[in-house]
């Protein structure tokens, strides 16, 4: 039996439509959550909602000239989740090495932040990690824990050692991150007041260079990149963020053939009335509609 079967099972369908995993090309699961929180917790309960939302918006995508009818996604269900973070970690590498070494890409709902470290540990040589969020999330501890949804990044770059690592809306750190970042020679950050001065363009030119030499890319969105006023469900909301419109125009020039993974993480869906919920699942069929197209025609 395989991870995927042992620790996954299925609750609703992202979309509401549904392939068989031999033909998928995108797996679905969610991480209900969310121990290490904080501030406001509820992430836990972010997968339902947001598929939740799936089913309830249209399925052509104007951006990408995609329907979500073709685009081959098969949702496995929930993670079974431990109260052990090591545990439920452990589990989320196993199954996403799974989904990887079938051919397809791991499209996570999480969850907390810290997911991202248990996804990232199954890559299996160079990638570059691409991080939407407020946050740096590159303190050494927090709270006297050392994984947590503040510290996964440090954790991903000590131990894992991607290639390249750029955070992108970021407008909220201690000196400590700081200091960090600006030691290691793989690390960037785009504050959002330089998004929301500079534009799009501007941004995505500099993401682009730091990105040049890598041939596998894993997106990863803290959906409190967005400023709150879009995305007012979230743990750790921050002012200044970026619109939906803003995130949506720099990700998905990123979801060419390089992407290789995908997550989306941070939702506290009874903090507002759904329409967090609502933007993230747009989010992710966009993306995942936009490396559809660039797949088929082998965009990079």
């Amino acid at each position: 039996m395989s991870y995927l079967n042992l620790f996954v099972s299925p609750i609703l369908y992202f979309g509401g439509y549904q392939k068989k995993f031999e033909d998928a090309r995108y797996v679905v699961f969610g991480v209900p959550f969310d121990g290490t929180s904080t501030y406001r917790s509820g992430a836990r309960f972010a997968p339902t909602a947001i598929r939740e939302a799936s089913l309830n918006i249209e399925t052509y995508s104007f951006r990408s000239d995609v329907d979500l009818i073709d685009l081959n996604i098969y949702d496995a269900g929930d993670l079974h989740i431990s109260g052990n973070i090591k545990e439920t970690l452990r589990r989320i590498e196993l199954v996403c090495r799974d989904i990887l070494r079938s051919g397809k890409i791991p499209i996570i709902i999480g969850g907390e932040h810290t997911i991202t470290f248990g996804a990232a540990k199954s890559i299996e040589g160079d990638f570059a990690l691409v991080s939407f969020d407020a946050h740096l999330d590159l303190r050494d501890k927090y709270m006297d824990e050392r994984i947590s949804h503040t510290t996964f990044l440090r954790r991903i770059n000590e131990e894992i050692k991607p290639k390249r690592i750029i955070v992108v809306g970021v407008r909220a750190v201690c000196r400590e991150e700081l200091k960090y970042a600006s030691e290691s020679n793989n690390i960037r950050y785009v504050t959002s007041q330089r998004i929301l001065r500079d534009g799009v363009e501007s941004t995505l030119k500099d993401i682009r260079g730091f990105l040049y030499d890598c041939n596998k890319l894993y997106i990863s969105i803290d959906m409190d990149a967005l400023d709150p006023s879009f995305a007012p469900a979230v743990q750790n909301p921050e002012p200044e963020g970026i619109s939906i419109t803003a995130l949506l125009d720099i990700l998905l020039e990123l979801c060419d053939q390089r992407l290789i993974m995908l997550d989306l993480s941070e939702v506290t869906p009874h903090y507002d009335s759904g329409i967090t919920a609502i933007n993230a699942a747009k989010i992710i069929f966009e993306a995942i509609s936009r490396h559809y197209r660039a797949d088929k025609r082998g965009i990079r």
